[in-house]
């Protein structure tokens, strides 16, 4: 009986250091990609809001989804459709895939998370708008509520004798009108579209073209380019150096003349990161923009920094003056959450120590170790505390960013 009591306190013991060790492990979303790795594609970026509520683990084979175009759609010099435009999406089957990772909870809950959701796949779709009815084959990308993040700027304020004086502050609605904004925010799709049996826009559907300009143009310092971010980046594993490729996802005009024209290919690299750090500690990323390719061929160097991003509702991410994003620091729930596994973790320690001492000292009595354990149990709850990593920086594929061009560009387009 001595024996069987032992052997039923070791694995008692084994199954809590299990347990225990466990939560000091972090959750890996995905395998790290090769830096510079590139997912470029020549299909249509097309982002649309939906109608209404759609429970998407519930839809079926053959089920209707509708929305409308929250941006135009764009070929080179062509506006294929309108922003406003209804879409019409049909489901063709039900798929599994891994989570896009985010920056909204701990670690730890990303343990007890679902690693694979279930999603609609669509293949056809078609947009209705002043051309006609034209169909398309789509791929779904992501399905999220989005915000939009912008840099901060200076904001000027009187000083005495007269002139003003500069403070960064972030560009938006004050915190409690944010808030109530991201509760309302609509549900958008990201779709990748491509047009069916070599279908290409004629002169009755193209809805809106500006001219290309004459001659060289000059687009000032401070203009904005709207891009689509090519590939996944973030602080925790992206590296100094490693390139980042986005393409244009609307024409740069000046004066009515298209300068960029949208599908130019814009290149950066990562300046600077630091990642997720421990005592919750968030990361930071810093993005350049260096050298841009139009589709005839014509390369030009170009100097250009972060402005603004369309990230998840969910995401903590800020810009600062100078174009870096930074995680934001924990709040009250993330707090709460690891404050919560800290004491669990403590517990386990205390119970498992002891244990572990009783199986192997026979005269050991709870009273014995109980000073000891607290001892262990206080160590290994502020080890852990100490090793949480505060939020990550994660811009995934497709997303949609604003850079400002930090000095003049001069454009020449070739001619045919």
């Amino acid at each position: 009986m001595r024996r069987f009591g032992v052997t039923q306190k070791l694995a008692s013991a084994v199954s809590c250091a299990l347990l225990f060790t466990a939560c000091f492990c972090r959750a890996s979303d995905e395998p790290a990609k090769p830096a510079g790795s590139v997912a470029a594609s020549s299909g249509l970026y097309v982002k649309v809001q939906l109608s209404g509520p759609v429970k998407f683990s519930k839809l079926k084979p053959g089920d209707i989804v509708e929305g409308k175009l929250t941006r135009d759609v764009y070929s080179d010099d062509h506006a294929l459709f309108m922003a406003g435009s209804a879409v019409r999406l049909t489901v063709d089957s039900m798929g599994k895939r891994r989570r896009i990772p985010n920056d909204h909870w701990p670690e730890v809950i990303k343990l007890f998370t679902p690693r694979h959701e279930k999603f609609p796949v669509f293949k056809a779709a078609s947009v209705t708008g002043a051309g006609g009815e034209s169909p398309l084959r789509v791929s779904l990308i992501s399905v999220s509520r989005q915000r939009e993040v912008v840099a901060q700027a200076k904001k000027t304020r009187p000083v005495q004798g007269g002139g003003t004086e500069g403070s960064a502050v972030q560009v938006g609605p004050p915190k409690g009108e944010e808030r109530t904004k991201k509760q309302s925010l609509p549900t958008t799709m990201i779709l990748e579209a491509f047009p069916v049996n070599d279908w290409k826009p004629d002169s009755a559907r193209t809805e809106f073209r500006a001219r290309p300009a004459e001659g060289p143009q000059v687009l000032p310092a401070g203009t904005r380019c709207k891009i689509l971010l090519l590939s996944d980046v973030s602080a925790s594993k992206s590296n100094p150096g490693d390139v980042v490729q986005a393409r244009l996802l609307e024409p740069v005009l000046s004066d009515s003349h298209v300068v960029l024209p949208a599908g130019s290919l814009v290149e950066g690299k990562v300046v600077k990161k630091i990642p997720p750090r421990m005592l919750s500690r968030a990361g930071s990323l810093y993005l350049t923009f260096t050298g841009l390719t139009l589709p005839g061929g014509n390369q030009f160097p170009i100097a250009a920094t972060l402005a603004g991003a369309e990230l998840d509702q969910r995401s903590h991410t800020k810009i600062d003056k100078e174009g870096g994003l930074h995680g934001e620091r924990p709040g009250k729930a993330w707090m709460a959450i690891n404050l919560g596994v800290t004491a669990g973790v403590g517990k386990e320690a205390d119970d498992t120590f002891q244990l572990i001492f009783e199986a192997i000292v026979s005269s050991a009595t709870d009273a014995s170790t109980a000073g000891q354990a607290r001892i262990i149990s206080g160590c290994a709850s502020a080890i852990y505390l100490a090793t949480r990593h505060g939020r990550d920086v994660i811009l995934p594929r497709f997303t949609e960013m604003n850079i400002s061009l930090d000095r003049p560009l001069s454009v020449s387009r070739a001619t045919d």
